[in-house]
């Protein structure tokens, strides 16, 4: 039998050069990496079925650490999740925590619990469970406002500036088993004719908060001469309190200073970062904050292996 101290599973052509970053820190580590993707999933499944309750045999696979990079965008990955989580493996992130936090609604109201700030928001029940919504009162949310569904990413069934009830009632039908979110909108004061908006990733204890142009999604590393002069250390701790509450080792979030001195949380947690390189895509993540993500991620589970 061959066992690996970590399993990547991915699926994404652009994860290329963190994979090959993870890989480096693995090596120096002293660790070993399995990668499983759309062309071997299907063969290192059965290889893991088969090493169950079975004598050992040299083509059989095993892994002792997993991070999940492809099912929640490939249904074949699914089965590979499952065995990690029956097999008490060491987990990144680990599914049922991720699903939780996907959660935006759960999570706005998780956030306010534990005393952060978010931007005012109705929660809406799904259209299949209320169809018809008793009187809604949009004025709270001011004139214009987000309408979000509690799941996915990547903006869809989003719609921004929104104004009117009937915006609502044709959003609710997109994604008709959700629950949706109206969300107010949040004006971000401006430091020296910056926006203050930012975009902050979590990783193992790491903050690593960034200026984020909400146009064209470029990230720029908040110094540490910024943070003394606007005072912007409220970013790491207010990371580290969504961290905590999410139980995730790794994640971004997004994050607006307002005209009245609040550090508010926008974007709740999002916990499939696309770590493309700076280098390669101008709205990528800076390149020194994803090689130190590899190198903690590998850290951690050289520390829970050893």
């Amino acid at each position: 039998m061959i066992s690996y101290d970590l399993c990547l599973a991915w699926n994404w052509e652009h994860d290329a050069d963190f994979v090959s970053l993870l890989d480096t820190a693995c090596q120096s580590h002293g660790l070993s990496l399995l990668q499983i993707t759309p062309a071997n999933i299907v063969g290192l499944l059965q290889s893991l079925r088969q090493a169950q309750g079975r004598p050992l045999a040299g083509n059989q696979i095993t892994f002792r650490a997993f991070l999940d990079r492809a099912s929640d965008a490939d249904a074949r990955f699914i089965p590979l999740v499952e065995w990690a989580r029956a097999h008490s493996v060491v987990r990144i992130n680990p599914q049922e925590q991720a699903a939780r936090t996907g959660d935006k609604a759960t999570m706005h109201l998780d956030l306010i619990s534990a005393g952060l700030y978010t931007p005012y928001a109705i929660i809406l029940p799904s259209y299949h469970e209320q169809p018809i919504l008793p009187p809604v009162d949009l004025s709270l949310l001011g004139d214009k406002f987000t309408i979000k569904p509690a799941h996915g990413g990547g903006g869809a069934g989003v719609v921004m500036e929104a104004t009117s009830l009937s915006q609502v009632l044709a959003a609710r039908q997109a994604f008709p088993t959700d629950k949706y979110l109206l969300q107010a909108h949040v004006v971000p004061v401006h430091l020296d004719a910056r926006a203050a908006w930012f975009r902050v990733i979590y990783c193992v204890g790491q903050v690593y908060p960034c200026w984020w142009d909400t146009r064209t999604h470029v990230y720029t590393p908040v110094t540490s001469d910024e943070e003394t002069r606007y005072s912007l250390t409220p970013l790491r701790h207010v990371a580290t309190s969504i961290a905590r509450i999410c139980g995730l080792e790794l994640f971004s979030t997004e994050i607006a200073l307002t005209p009245a001195g609040l550090f508010v949380v926008v974007d709740y947690v999002n916990d499939q970062l696309d770590l493309r390189l700076q280098s390669k895509t101008f709205d990528g993540v800076p390149d020194i904050i994803v090689r130190d993500v590899a190198e903690r991620l590998v850290a951690l589970v050289a520390a829970h292996l050893t």
